[in-house]
């Protein structure tokens, strides 16, 4: 037994002894504990049976919570891996979500294919398969677009949006399109989506074979000279972005609440007036926040990976994907890396709302201010 294997043998297995976790001290507790098992990831825990049994007692004792996806991907507990796809259905839009899925995407996808064919599992795996930005998802999604009776438009049309996440998943939906392939109540969906991809060569063939729906009739939001002298219904705004039609919330948080990605909201009323709002939402690259410049990345297995840079190192990059999940890169993996001029907000995000669901979108974020100091 090497002097720091004993060292921690000793050191924490009588914190690691306390059971179930029962209330917030011993979740933090366990989680000391988890710092000290951090630094022997990778182990083989067959060759250290007290190593084995601890990180197992920790793993019961973070059930339903995002440490249990980090046990599983660095110590490959695989007897856990339908508690992992428990924690992706019951909290999709988190980051861990999308990382437990990656984990199963590597060892053993037929476990997410199976959720995919449970009618109250499928939205939120399609939702977090779409977080993970991985090839390998898009032929677990491409059969959840056709039409069954146990399959909701809103699950097909999350994995629309899950699928144009890739390059590959935009490339097979253009393919499905060019040979009849793609249901008829998808087909608007995606031509709006496809316009926003950032792989010139898709998008151009997308505009070819799914041309974008004309705007309808009296659909054409005003100039913002215009819009910003109407009032909306805060409250109403409120609701429209929470409606997973409008995705803010999947990338924008206010107040703790949506996904950690983009800016933060919750004073950008403070920040921003109604006209600047307005340019933001109908046109997301006139002017990206410093911080928030998006960076695509070629690694030279072949990946492509688009997303924000968290932080870096001599040696790792920290890439923040749209939907939160954070990807660690080490340099040497990586062939290429290009900072993008786009938003990593896509364009045309507002022709799926009518005239007043904008203003009042609007009103409620230009409400969002900083609370008054007393």
């Amino acid at each position: 037994m090497s002097r720091g294997w004993r060292r921690w043998a000793f050191g924490w297995a009588p914190l690691l002894s306390v059971g179930l976790l029962a209330d917030t001290e011993a979740l933090e507790k366990a989680r000391v504990a988890l710092e000290a098992v951090r630094r022997l990831k990778g182990t083989d825990l067959d060759a250290k049976p007290a190593l084995k049994a601890a990180v197992n007692r920790l793993a019961d004792q973070f059930a339903g919570q995002p440490e249990l996806v980090e046990l599983v991907r660095d110590f490959h507990l695989i007897n856990r891996h339908p508690a992992v796809l428990d924690y992706v259905v019951a909290h999709p839009a988190e980051p861990a979500a999308a990382e437990g899925l990656q984990t199963l995407l590597g060892t053993e996808p037929g476990l997410i294919q199976q959720g995919l064919t449970r009618s109250n599992q499928a939205l939120p795996i399609i939702t977090a398969l779409g977080a993970t930005g991985q090839r390998e998802a898009v032929p677990l999604l491409l059969p959840t677009l056709s039409a069954a009776p146990d399959r909701p438009l809103a699950t097909r049309r999350a994995a629309v949006r899950a699928l144009i996440r890739t390059q590959d998943g935009a490339a097979a939906l253009v393919r499905l399109a060019a040979t009849n392939g793609l249901p008829e109540d998808l087909k608007p969906l995606a031509a709006i989506e496809l316009q926003g991809v950032r792989w010139p060569a898709v998008k151009a063939e997308a505009a070819q074979v799914l041309p974008p729906p004309a705007p309808a009739a009296g659909h054409q939001h005003p100039p913002v000279g215009e819009l910003v002298r109407q009032s909306g219904n805060v409250a109403n705004g409120s609701k429209i972005f929470r409606r997973p039609e409008a995705a803010c919330s999947t990338c924008h948080q206010i107040n703790g609440d949506g996904v950690d990605f983009g800016p933060k909201l919750s004073e950008i009323g403070t920040k921003l007036g109604k006209d600047a709002l307005y340019d933001a939402i109908l046109e997301p690259s006139s002017g990206i926040a410093f911080g928030y410049e998006a960076w695509a990345f070629t690694l030279k297995n072949g990946d492509d990976l688009l997303g924000l840079i968290a932080s870096e190192t001599a040696t790792e990059i920290a890439l923040k994907a749209p939907g939160g999940t954070l990807t660690k890169l080490a340099s040497s993996e990586v062939a290429t890396r290009e900072k993008q001029t786009q938003s990593i907000m896509p364009e045309g995000l507002a022709a799926g709302l009518t005239t007043p669901e904008l203003i009042d979108l609007v009103e409620y974020l230009a409400s969002l201010k900083k609370a008054a100091t007393p």
